[in-house]
């Protein structure tokens, strides 16, 4: 497991890589070429967070007593992806002197506060929208939980059902085995009864001709 973590590392170090240099290059551009730029470097972001998940997966495979190096790894990681996201956004509203010149002409400085309004506008905007985007994706993870939770339960309820059956199966069968020593039992005993008696019948037997047998000869003697 430890060995996927650290493939999924290189991945993430290259990634980030990739997109600091792109967020550093945003702000000297205008336009279509801008617009692509921003729409790629937010790709590539999403790519990225797909990486940390896959992480964060993994640790949780990881044996706890190796955990904690680990999880203090990806706790750097995702701080350093936090810090991606806002200077992403920083970018995506700055504009180099020489672009910011281009766009508004002779009229730069006069136009210098409704610029400053504007990043605030859309710093704003952009703020509202990640925690929309953070909201959804809190939901989607709660959602699966949920899910996930449910599909426990129920896999829960029907071992606990067959359970009860083989309780109910075990209990029947001691009652038939109980029924069945009862049954033995007075087999057995039936049986006893009948050779005791036997065995009496057999002793008056021998004891009556041994008694015949003396006056026989008592008789002869005479």
């Amino acid at each position: 497991m430890s060995s996927d973590f650290e493939a999924y590392e290189q991945d993430f170090g290259t990634a980030t890589a990739e997109v600091t240099n792109k967020i550093g290059r945003i702000p000297k551009l205008s336009g279509e070429e801008k617009t692509q730029l921003v729409l790629n470097v937010d790709k590539q972001l999403e790519e990225v967070r797909e990486l940390l998940e896959q992480m964060d997966l993994e640790v949780r495979e990881i044996p706890i007593q190796s955990r904690a190096m680990y999880n203090s790894r990806l706790k750097s990681y995702k701080q350093e992806m936090e810090k991606l996201e806002k200077d992403f956004k920083r970018s995506r509203i700055a504009y180099s002197d020489e672009v910011r010149n281009e766009l508004l002409g002779d009229d730069a400085s006069s136009s210098e506060n409704q610029l400053i309004k504007l990043r605030e506008e859309r710093a704003h905007l952009l703020d509202n929208t990640e925690k929309l985007e953070r909201s959804s994706r809190r939901l989607e993870a709660g959602y699966q939980i949920a899910v996930e939770t449910e599909q426990v339960g129920q896999e829960v309820l029907a071992n606990l059902h067959t359970d009860r059956e083989k309780i109910q199966r075990a209990r029947e069968r001691l009652r038939e085995t109980d029924a069945n020593l009862g049954k033995s039992s007075r087999i057995l005993t039936g049986m006893l009864r009948s050779s005791i008696c036997n065995g009496s019948v057999s002793v008056l037997l021998l004891a009556s001709l041994l008694i015949i047998t003396l006056l026989f000869q008592r008789r002869i003697n005479k």
